[in-house]
């Protein structure tokens, strides 16, 4: 009796769309791809319109690349009426009525949905096998691995065992090239007044029918969109683009300026190579051998702390993140080591608020779906905190808000170095700020209706009290910390009088906070 030839559907999730991947190395007519445009995606969070644009237009484009490539590829859109709005659903459905005999699927980036696709695949009658994504450069359990035995988890340990493992920027003795591995006091510099960065790289993408299928679905979105000029990249070979622009136009002031803010420029000499990476356009490897090659190319163009500024992104904190989270969840999800509670101020959700730095973060953030790391930590992130804002609120907006944003990456950065909710696993102290950080590093306190010099009074700074409110409500917390007992030496060394107006002022600001 013949034996029948088995029949295979594999899965492939919105963030996976890695061309490169060795299931594509040949064509197999007894194997199916099957993406999908899914409500349970589209609504675990209340998304930018610009994320949801842009992942269903790459997944679209991606499906047309595996039809070229002769793949046999089904694409189940959001309106579709037999779309069940759930990946097992779906899949159970397709397995019936096709008679798929075999199911694969490559290992989720997110919890919530490697847990799902664990339990369709425990609950199948069929085969089953799961892949890895072929796009890290570590694996899932690496960073469990190096600390294992240890109470802490320093970046800079993992950064170091990362370029050493993968021979990035070494020696031949295994030494660090120019000596040092971190290059890190030489990118704080902020523009100078009359420098006008680059001009960012945009593309002009039609998505107008596919904001349409949104909108008819009845899909909760934030943000605004121009969909028939969409401009991010939303496939491989503009991803690529996207980075030959940034090594030749961006790198050689990267670092020097990437933690710097000013109004109206929301992309300064930043890559924005995010949204690409976290959905496998284009894979870590090739945009670290791509940054390597043009300084190599050009070794007088840029100095090598733009590079290696740049290179710690990627190779170190990117991943460092993802192994966080992989060790720590779920749990991670629920910490909240200040215990705050507070709602997060409506002004977040349209930028309308009289403090300049939060208008200009917030109003980029509702334009572009973007926002660098030091807006995002030291401006919407810092107030947040200061604020005392309950960490699964400000998990939420970061995940709706940004086009990069998934679980993995969102929220280590988010509940760990931004909020401080983890107690320290991830940032060693509270990122948080008066308003003389934010005037050191940005353009943005001229012209603000409030005066960063003033911490008490009329129109005084916000961040100025709620900083020191922040310290004096968290001292039996923080007191201890070796990196800031210096703020409370002066805190301590402050009058009765000085420091009861400005916990004064805090619970006004704290009482009144919609209105700022």
């Amino acid at each position: 009796m013949a034996s029948v030839k088995q029949k295979t559907l594999r899965l492939i999730l919105g963030d996976q769309l890695n061309i490169k991947h060795s299931w594509y190395t040949k064509v197999d007519e007894s194997v199916t791809y099957v993406l999908m445009e899914i409500r349970s995606e589209t609504d675990y969070a209340k998304h930018h319109i610009q994320k949801v644009l842009g992942f269903f237009g790459a997944m679209q484009q991606f499906a047309q690349t595996l039809k070229q490539q002769k793949h046999n590829v089904i694409y189940i859109h959001l309106n579709d009426k037999n779309n069940t709005h759930s990946f097992a659903q779906n899949c159970s459905w397709l397995i019936s009525t096709h008679g798929f005999t075999h199911f694969e699927y490559q290992l989720p980036d997110e919890y919530r949905v490697d847990e799902h696709l664990k339990q369709f695949a425990d609950t199948l009658t069929i085969s089953a096998k799961v892949f890895d994504t072929e796009h890290f450069f570590s694996k899932r359990d690496e960073l469990k691995e190096l600390f294992d035995g240890k109470k802490s988890y320093l970046m800079e340990t993992f950064y170091r065992h990362m370029r050493k493992k993968h021979d990035v920027l070494i020696e031949d003795n295994g030494k660090p090239l120019m000596g040092k591995w971190n290059f890190d006091e030489d990118n704080r510099q902020k523009l100078p007044k009359a420098h006008k960065p680059v001009s960012p790289k945009l593309f002009q993408n039609d998505l107008s029918n596919i904001e349409k299928e949104i909108t008819k679905a009845g899909v909760t979105t934030i943000g605004k969109v121009d969909s028939a000029h969409f401009l991010w990249p939303i496939n491989r070979e503009q991803s690529l683009e996207l980075l030959e622009f940034f090594v030749a136009h961006c790198l050689p002031l990267f670092g020097t300026f990437q933690d710097a803010m000013a109004p109206n420029e929301w992309s300064i000499y930043h890559s924005r190579l995010s949204f690409s990476l976290n959905i496998k356009l284009i894979s870590p490897k090739e945009v670290v051998d791509k940054a390597i090659e043009n300084y190599n190319k050009h070794p007088y163009k840029i100095a090598f702390h733009q590079l290696e500024g740049f290179v710690r992104q990627i190779i170190g904190w990117r991943e460092y993140m993802r192994g966080i989270y992989w060790l720590k969840m779920p749990e991670y999800a629920n910490l909240n080591y200040f215990n705050h509670s507070e709602k997060l101020p409506n002004w977040y959700w349209t930028g309308k608020t009289n403090m300049n730095c939060l208008k200009q973060a917030i109003h980029q953030s509702l334009e572009f779906a973007y926002a660098h790391h030091i807006q995002r930590l030291m401006i919407t992130g810092n107030f947040a905190l200061l604020a005392g804002v309950n960490p699964d609120e400000v998990d939420a907006w970061y995940l709706g808000i940004y086009i990069d944003a998934l679980e993995w990456v969102e929220i280590t950065n988010t509940r760990g170095m931004s909020q401080f909710a983890d107690g320290g696993i991830v940032g060693t102290k509270p990122y948080v700020s008066s308003a003389t950080y934010i005037h050191k590093m940005s353009s943005y306190c001229t012209g603000c209706y409030y005066d960063k010099a003033k911490k008490t009074g009329d129109k005084a700074c916000p961040f100025n009290s709620l900083y020191w409110n922040f310290y004096s409500r968290h001292e039996d917390k923080l007191a201890k910390n070796p990196r800031i007992g210096m703020m409370y030496n002066v805190w301590n060394k402050m009058a009765p009088q000085a420091k009861a107006e400005l916990l004064e002022q805090a619970d006004y600001y704290l009482t009144h906070i919609n209105e700022l």
